[in-house]
């Protein structure tokens, strides 16, 4: 009875994720993110530019030789953004995982005992209690400047949000019918939580994944910014957002790329999120 149950709870929501990413909001969600993250995946082949390289033509507009104009240093501000582009999205996909496996390991360990369970919901709000800029702070404080730093803060901001999805789905799963009587038939704690509760429990990290990367572009965005990422001169969103700060009374064209494809992952990743959410609730 069990191991008919566990193929019929698993084919129900792939049919719901494929409906829900092609409603109106998961498509439109799709589409962004696709176009932005193509976007920096070829941006070897759509510019041929070297985004460091500088010239005389400071803060020129929008024009046939440079598409979305130049920066204060005469670079072409099309190639940095897509480059940038590249960059965050290298980022942001080494770093969700990371945090993945260690909140999801984190939620296994819990299930394991009640002081696990206690240990690990203290060590989550360790985690929480730190807003993503002090944790970013800290962590350049000690590491300095760079791309592991950027990892490391994502990686950590992620691990409360995946930690909890798990281990709540865990909560309930192993309460059910199926969970119940594999016990009763004399299977171990560990089998039970392996190969029937975890299986069933995973459907809300599927949502909590597109919140990440939502999460993992703010982030990433916010240091640069505040040059505390990746290290000039090269190119991210973020950064590319906070040289234009100074020009953008005079030459708002300066930072309109670069936000404009901020705002687009984030969006994406939002609309995505809320439509799988919409399809596991159904």
């Amino acid at each position: 009875m069990t191991t008919a149950a566990l193929p019929l709870k698993s084919a129900a929501p792939r049919g719901r994720y494929r409906a829900a990413l092609l409603s109106p909001r998961g498509l439109t969600g799709l589409v962004l993110v696709g176009a932005v993250a193509l976007a920096g995946l070829l941006a070897p082949l759509l510019t041929g530019t070297d985004p460091n390289a500088q010239s005389a033509l400071a803060l020129a507009g929008p024009g046939a030789a440079h598409p979305f104009g130049t920066d204060d240093l005469g670079r072409d501000l099309y190639s940095r953004v897509l480059h940038g582009i590249g960059t965050d999205l290298a980022l942001i996909v080494t770093a969700v995982p990371v945090g993945a496996l260690l909140g999801c390991s984190a939620a296994l360990l819990a299930a394991t005992s009640r002081w696990a369970d206690l240990a690990v919901q203290r060590a989550f709000d360790l985690l929480l209690a730190f807003p993503g800029l002090i944790l970013a702070l800290a962590v350049t404080a000690v590491l300095g400047p760079g791309r592991w730093p950027v990892v490391i803060v994502i990686a950590l901001a992620e691990i409360p949000g995946y930690g909890r999805q798990l281990r709540a789905g865990i909560l309930v799963q192993r309460e059910r019918e199926y969970a119940l009587a594999a016990r009763v038939g004399g299977a171990s704690r560990a089998r039970v939580l392996l190969r029937h509760v975890l299986p069933n429990a995973v459907d809300p990290l599927i949502v909590q994944t597109a919140v990440a990367l939502s999460l993992g572009v703010f982030i990433e965005g916010a240091m640069s910014f505040l040059g505390l990422g990746v290290r000039p001169p090269e190119p991210t969103l973020g950064s590319i957002l906070s040289q234009s700060v100074a020009y953008l009374a005079t030459h708002p064209t300066f930072a309109a790329a670069p936000l404009a494809a901020t705002t687009a992952l984030v969006l994406g990743f939002t609309l995505i999120a809320e439509a799988l959410n919409r399809g596991i609730r159904r």
